[in-house]
């Protein structure tokens, strides 16, 4: 065996749910392990974990991704009433993402693991979509009320010398709800110039798109402090590029996108990027073929599958029935953070095995080899469907003649 990969500084990393959590110790064991003498700071993010600690754990881990710069996540569970009683839950406790994409104040980047075989559902779709999603506020940060009957709701801001705003929201005849949601000039000014910042190195197109003609005031505010942090620092910059950022609304993006061909990044509100990014990966062939990075303004990276904990499987898991779960999102979480390790810390062959493990995942699936899920939407014939175990034990065979 020839002598292990160093690394100096410790990835922080979070560990997670269900099936993604078991893939979690066969990546370890099969593809990084034997390859890398693996530092990782580690924190259990696994729902029992986060119920016994409060969720202190998570803040813990976003604290400490701060500190080491790069962090690695497994999916989690994000408790609803079914897994309160199901975890016995001293409380419904809030996403782990949005706990650390507040911490860190990051945009989340995503985009598609293009590999030949796996054709997208729009065909004129010929290069990867990027989706920057705004990682804070809005309905992740909410505040609610169930109105039990008659009644009048207001908004009510009290400045600091205690001066009022009020608006009416609405003078209630009956039951019903009501929302709050918020978000800050500053958290936006970070997304527009992550958003910019990322585009440029990248060498793309930047679409942004609100509902500013229905929201005078909050999606506008996004609108204008986008223009204005593009005019300021990055127009010349995009000239010089030969990149274009061009804004639209979003029902106008949502219907261009199908039409285009791609190759370029949508930066979109948090509940946009939370949706679309879903449609664009399912789009792309699977959920489980799409890369998830946070960006922080300080320059942290905190990498992650886009998807779920994938329970259907994990029940079947539980129950000793096999399961044909794919990994390679998961697989490639690993790369991405150990690549920017990497980067940040001078270390060639770290890099370098990052890409080459890449390689192989794609290379496998290139080769015919794969799980049920793409098997069931590939363009390729005569393929052999693997389990979750043996796919990523085929990805350590291709790996090694690399």
């Amino acid at each position: 065996m020839a002598e292990k990969i160093k690394m100096t500084t410790p990835l922080v990393e979070m560990d997670g749910d269900e099936m993604t959590r078991i893939l979690w110790k066969m990546i370890k064991d099969e593809l990084l392990i034997p390859y890398i003498d693996l530092k990782t700071e580690y924190y259990d993010l696994g729902l029992e974990h986060r119920n016994e600690t409060d969720d202190r754990v998570t803040v813990e881990s976003a604290e400490a991704t701060k500190k080491y710069g790069v962090a690695v996540k497994c999916a989690t569970i994000t408790p609803n009433a079914a897994r309160m009683t199901e975890y016995n839950l001293k409380e419904m406790w809030k996403s782990p993402n949005g706990t650390i994409r507040a911490i860190l104040d990051g945009t989340v980047f995503r985009a598609p693991i293009v590999v030949k075989g796996i054709e997208p559902c729009v065909r004129n779709w010929k290069k990867p979509i990027t989706l920057a999603r705004h990682a804070y506020g809005d309905v992740y940060k909410n505040t609610e009320i169930k109105v039990p009957g008659p009644g009048k709701a207001e908004l009510v801001f009290t400045a600091e010398d205690g001066t009022e705003t009020r608006e009416l929201i609405h003078q209630f005849t009956g039951s019903g709800i009501i929302q709050g949601i918020h978000n800050t000039d500053k958290s936006i000014t970070s997304f527009a110039r992550a958003c910019f910042s990322y585009a440029l190195a990248t060498k793309q197109d930047l679409w942004f798109a609100t509902k500013d003609t229905i929201s005078k005031k909050y999606d506008h505010d996004f609108k204008d402090i986008f223009q204005e942090v593009y005019e300021k620092e990055f127009e010349a910059q995009f000239k010089d590029a030969g990149i274009t950022y061009f804004y639209t609304l979003i029902d106008d993006a949502v219907a261009r996108v199908m039409k285009a061909e791609g190759g370029f990044i949508w930066a979109c509100k948090n509940y946009d990027g939370d949706v679309m990014s879903d449609m664009v990966s399912s789009a792309f062939g699977s959920l489980a073929m799409m890369t998830s990075v946070l960006v922080s303004p300080a320059g942290v990276y905190e990498y992650e599958a886009a998807h779920g904990t994938v329970q259907r499987h994990y029940y079947k898991h539980l129950k000793g029935e096999e399961t044909s779960t794919n990994s390679v999102a998961t697989i490639f979480a690993w790369t991405g953070a150990l690549r920017k390790r990497g980067e940040l810390d001078g270390l060639d062959d770290l890099i370098a095995f990052a890409d080459r493990l890449e390689k192989a995942t794609l290379k496998t699936i290139e080769d015919g080899k794969m799980t049920k899920d793409l098997a069931l939407i590939t363009s390729l014939e005569n393929v052999t469907v693997l389990n979750s175990e043996n796919f990523i034990k085929e990805i350590r065979k291709t790996l090694e003649a690399l």
